[in-house]
């Protein structure tokens, strides 16, 4: 590769000086560094791409060759790891301490890219070394700030975290000290409403085949942003909730970790039932900005960035206008929506705000060509507990293949009461199953079996008159109904406003 020169390109992060702000010191190490690593590289390749995490005491390298399509990871030599080492040192000079990732791509026409990565945005995980590493480096090269996410990945101490012994113990030591949370009125909508309106933009999601959006899970919302700020959502008993994320560039953040002052205690007053397993993620690296719970039909919170402040990490849950006009534009799969579109979208937000919702409340809104995943849909609905269940009528067979597997198990099945002669009727909402009484003969306490179309099995007899049980299994399947449609509600606090 000696016969021609490389074009030399930078891309540097967070550097004052442009594309070409490396001193000519550090530009001929890294052509050096470059030209190393194409003699190790086996003939014939096509493309090398290799990436080096270094920090005073640590350090860590990949790189990869493309020959005849295929990817194959080779070591770099120690005079390339020196030539890297060294380059880090002239970089230390360029500005607030040195890189902390280097990045050399080559390509066989002799082109080579090199990127410098002060931390703007996080490192991947196989490339992010444990913090005291880090604290290391800072000592070794002092800066005056650190981007956000790797002050607090250095210096968060756990600080944000709140098991549960911590969560009573903070919630006894608020209520002798008379700290109380504030009380939100204006920040976000009331919790059954937030719920069923994250849960129909989540469902809007899958049903277009995006991989973006908001996601439901049982008892909880979850939704990442593209903008690299996130939170979610957690739907308890008794109609508590607890909504919690964090904003890439938090200022309250910035001024903890680089300027010295205290964090927000963002659970100040917060009740013993605010703790991890309620938290977003977030709180485990210290990168979380904001903490809201609903209670007593409020929100609370302590000393929490307002919702404006925390908008870009929340789905537009804030009106059901703005969710039908995300529905809308899910709908009809283009950044205009027609109108059209808009009231199908405005149908289903109501629908699902209501808790009345179907497969066919889907199909309505997007149709049943095999183009939306209407299914996936409906299943993100369910489970935010806001799908309609109505047991369809069960088939004949399917409620005699029931009692014959029952009575087979137990040893029931006799000549004078065989599987094979039993009958069934139709009632209201199941079967009556038995076998018929030989013309001619009376029959007492002969054996009587019911199953209704949500499942519902049981054994009775011809002592007890059949309009008497039919009409008690009729006052449990809707009393069943009831109760899981008021259990669906409850657990929301209520219905959705």
């Amino acid at each position: 590769m000696d016969e021609f020169l490389l074009d030399f390109q930078e891309n540097i992060d967070d550097v004052e000086g442009g594309a070409y702000g490396l001193p000519g010191q550090a530009r001929q190490l890294a052509r050096r560094a470059a030209r190393e690593l194409m003699d190790t590289a086996p003939p014939g390749w096509q493309s090398l791409s290799s990436v080096f995490a270094l920090t005073a005491t640590a350090e860590r390298s990949t790189v990869v060759v493309v020959n005849g399509g295929r990817s194959t990871q080779i070591e770099p030599s120690p005079s390339v790891l020196a030539l890297v080492r060294e380059h880090r040192e002239v970089s230390a000079g360029l500005g607030d301490g040195p890189w902390w990732r280097l990045l050399l791509e080559l390509s066989d026409d002799g082109e080579l890219d090199v990127t410098c990565d002060f931390g703007k945005e996080p490192f991947p995980d196989e490339q992010l070394f444990p913090p005291e590493k880090y604290r290391e480096d800072l000592a070794a090269y002092p800066r005056t700030r650190l981007p956000v996410w790797l002050a607090a990945y250095v210096h968060h101490n756990g600080r944000q975290r709140r098991t549960p012994q911590q969560a009573a113990a903070a919630a006894r030591a608020d209520r002798r000290a008379k700290v109380w949370p504030v009380l939100s009125v204006n920040d976000f909508p009331g919790f059954p409403g937030m719920w069923a309106r994250w849960a129909v933009i989540s469902a809007a999601f899958v049903a277009a085949g995006s991989d973006w959006g908001p996601r439901m899970l049982p008892s909880m919302g979850w939704f990442e942003s593209s903008r690299r700020g996130g939170s979610t959502l957690y739907r308890l008993p008794d109609g508590r909730a607890v909504l919690s994320g964090g904003v890439w560039d938090a200022p309250a953040l910035d001024t903890a970790y680089n300027g010295g002052e205290q964090l927000p205690d963002l659970y100040a007053g917060a009740p013993d039932w605010v703790a991890n397993q309620v938290l977003n993620p977030r709180a485990e690296t210290g990168l979380l900005s904001f903490c809201y719970w609903w209670d007593a039909g409020q929100w609370h919170r302590g000393e929490s960035a307002s919702a404006e402040e925390s908008a870009t990490a929340v789905p537009g849950v804030w009106t059901a206008g703005t969710v039908a006009g995300i529905v809308a534009g899910l709908i009809g799969n283009t950044g205009t929506p027609g109108e059209d579109h808009r009231a199908k979208a405005s149908t289903l937000v109501s629908a699902v705000e209501n808790g009345v919702v179907t497969r066919e409340t889907l199909v309505a809104a997007f149709g049943d060509d095999g183009r939306s995943d209407i299914d996936g849909a409906l299943y993100q609905l369910s489970l935010a507990g806001l799908v309609t269940r109505v047991p369809q009528p069960m088939h004949e067979e399917d409620a005699l293949a029931r009692v014959r597997q029952y009575m087979l198990s137990l040893s029931l099945n006799s000549p004078e009461y065989s599987v094979s002669e039993l009958v069934a009727d139709r009632f209201s909402v199941g079967w009556m199953i038995y076998v018929p009484v030989p013309r001619g003969e009376m029959a007492i306490g002969r054996a009587i079996f019911y199953v209704t179309d949500d499942g519902a099995f049981k054994r009775s007899s011809s002592s007890v008159a059949p309009s008497v049980a039919v009409a008690e299994l009729e006052e449990e399947f809707y009393k069943r109904q009831r109760g899981k449609r008021q259990g669906d509600a409850g657990d929301q606090g209520g219905t959705p406003r």
